[in-house]
């Protein structure tokens, strides 16, 4: 049996996208210090339920703001760099349908941020467990573009 650790780090995360000529599209930002691609994400916030902190992180790191889900489309883990050591943390991730980007926002100039195809952003990311969630997406958006 597996060691189970005594306290599972959550964080919440928004998976940005929209749909552009009938096609769901990604939107993928860069961590600070290693350039990777990944989505907004970060700490559950005080006194904000989850998925309206992961729509903060969103506009904070990626300067995106629209309609967020407030069930998670999935969650992944991923191992959180540390001073010392890597800590196990597990991500909620929240759909996020973009209606604005904004000109200027928090983290400008930290990140990059960049639209993606679903299979392109699948592919960008590192986390196999994060790119199946991306992959899902189109199956868990279409309805919506359609109403």
């Amino acid at each position: 049996m597996s060691q189970i650790p005594k306290e599972e780090l959550s964080q919440v995360a928004a998976l940005p996208f929209r749909i552009k000529d009938g096609k769901v599209e990604v939107l993928l930002v860069t961590s600070r210090e290693t350039k990777r691609w990944l989505i907004p994400k970060g700490w559950p916030m005080k006194g904000k339920k989850p998925h309206k902190a992961a729509a903060q992180e969103a506009e904070e790191e990626a300067g995106v703001k629209g309609e967020i889900r407030n069930k998670p489309l999935g969650s992944y883990d991923y191992w959180k760099r540390r001073a010392a050591h890597f800590d196990l943390c597990r991500v909620n991730v929240y759909p996020l349908e973009v209606s604005k980007q904004l000109k200027t926002w928090r983290e400008k100039g930290q990140r990059q941020a960049r639209w993606f195809e679903v299979e392109e952003a699948a592919h960008q990311v590192l986390e196999p467990a994060l790119a199946e969630l991306i992959r899902s997406l189109p199956e868990h958006v279409q309805p919506l573009a359609a109403e």
